[in-house]
């Protein structure tokens, strides 16, 4: 892989003014639990925005779970300061005067751009910062009839999906759930592991997956620095990478067993922007960088994020936090960027749901098995069912306006 960023600017536009954000609490079954070392989850809860301008209505999705596992940022938390801080803070924004970032993965969506700037008053809370401005960029793209592939500069019309596999009762249900994937036609498998559940299950699967099938481990920080000599014994089985076995904060573990085991080493949590990627790559922490636009507080830094890791040749690829279709469009037109060289966790919509809150996304056939398809319409290219949105709401609307 080579190659610096694109240098063109895509064009420009007037933009949008805000006039309302909504806030919608839903609860969406998932079709079998799914665990990992944090917990289990058999519900999707989760936060979405509606962002209603002059020119239109633009949809994003929260990232944050139920609860403060996996991040300090939790869903009743999100929602409580974007309604408090937030929010009021878009409302009261007059035009762009925010000085959003002079690069030109901002050109041509000014509204969009000034997301970052305006909230960076409040400290952190990046997945609710980056589900204002996914509202915000899909808003203003649906005015300017384009879509988010050809904003981000998407070069696919078709991306390779992976499937991320919970830690399962027993070893013979994983191996069931792991046979149904591939027949289905995953390109990959992730395997959630965590201290005595990773040594026999990865050895179960790569049996099963045979010794070109593409697998990889998440331990989601479950290890600490005295099991670098059992996550090194993972060599054996041929993986693409170990994610994140170490706490965020921690890169010096991360690097010590970069330089002890063959396998790379995948940062996760510890990514919160391109300036933590590009620390965290000269530092020999990681060689392989996931992307989670929510993490990172919004797609426009997940760009530039992709941008510094390809400018370094080092390769990304698009993880998932378990989002409903509102969430995974945008992903998979994230995931056609010339850097995500690995197939991502933009799985199918019956991965995780029955019914999914847009149209759903489907795996394709023929040359395209494994694959899906990259929206193409004005904005996330989907359509959100408000009737679902209605059903499935945990808790009364919240609406705020000028």
């Amino acid at each position: 892989m080579t190659g610096q960023a694109q240098t063109h600017a895509a064009p420009t536009s007037s933009a949008p003014r805000i006039e309302a954000i909504e806030l919608h609490r839903i609860e969406v079954p998932l079709v079998r639990a799914f665990e990992t070392s944090f917990g289990r989850e058999t519900v999707r809860e989760a936060l979405l925005v509606r962002v209603r301008t002059d020119a239109g209505d633009g949809w994003g999705e929260c990232v944050a779970g139920r609860d403060p596992f996996y991040s300090a940022e939790y869903v009743d938390g999100a929602a409580s300061v974007v309604e408090r801080y937030l929010a009021p803070a878009l409302l009261d924004a007059r035009g762009t005067t925010a000085p959003a970032r002079d690069d030109f993965r901002s050109a041509g969506v000014p509204l969009a751009a000034s997301v970052a700037p305006t909230l960076a008053f409040v400290a952190g809370h990046r997945m609710a910062k980056g589900a204002l401005e996914a509202a915000v960029l899909d808003a203003e793209l649906r005015s300017q009839g384009r879509s988010m592939g050809e904003s981000f500069g998407a070069e696919r019309g078709w991306v390779d999906c992976g499937v991320s596999v919970g830690i399962a009762p027993t070893l013979e249900e994983l191996l069931d759930e792991v046979t149904g994937y591939l027949e289905e036609g995953y390109r990959r498998i992730k395997l959630k592991i965590k201290p005595g559940w990773d040594l026999v299950p990865v050895a179960a699967v790569r049996e099963l997956l045979g010794p070109d099938g593409l697998l990889q481990v998440d331990a989601n920080t479950a290890y600490t620095a005295d099991d670098i000599p059992l996550l090194a014994s993972l060599d054996a089985f041929g993986l693409l990478l170990i994610e994140q076995p170490f706490a965020e904060e921690d890169l010096a573990t991360h690097a010590l067993l970069a330089q002890a085991c063959e396998t790379p080493v995948c940062l996760d949590e510890s990514i919160l922007d391109a300036a933590t990627a590009v620390d965290a790559i000269e530092r020999g922490a990681t060689s392989v960088v996931n992307i989670k636009p929510g993490r990172m507080g919004g797609y426009l830094e997940a760009l530039r994020v992709h941008d510094a890791c390809r400018a370094l040749d080092v390769p990304v690829w698009c993880g998932g936090m378990l989002e409903t279709g509102v969430g995974r469009a945008a992903n998979v037109a994230l995931a056609a960027l010339p850097g995500f060289v690995l197939p991502g966790d933009t799985s199918a919509s019956s991965r995780y749901y029955a019914d999914d809150l847009t149209e759903p996304f489907a795996l394709g056939t023929g040359e395209h098995r494994g694959q899906l398809r990259v929206p193409d319409a004005p904005g996330t290219g989907v359509t959100v069912r408000e009737d679902l949105v209605r059903e499935w709401a945990s808790a009364a609307p919240v609406a705020l306006a000028r």
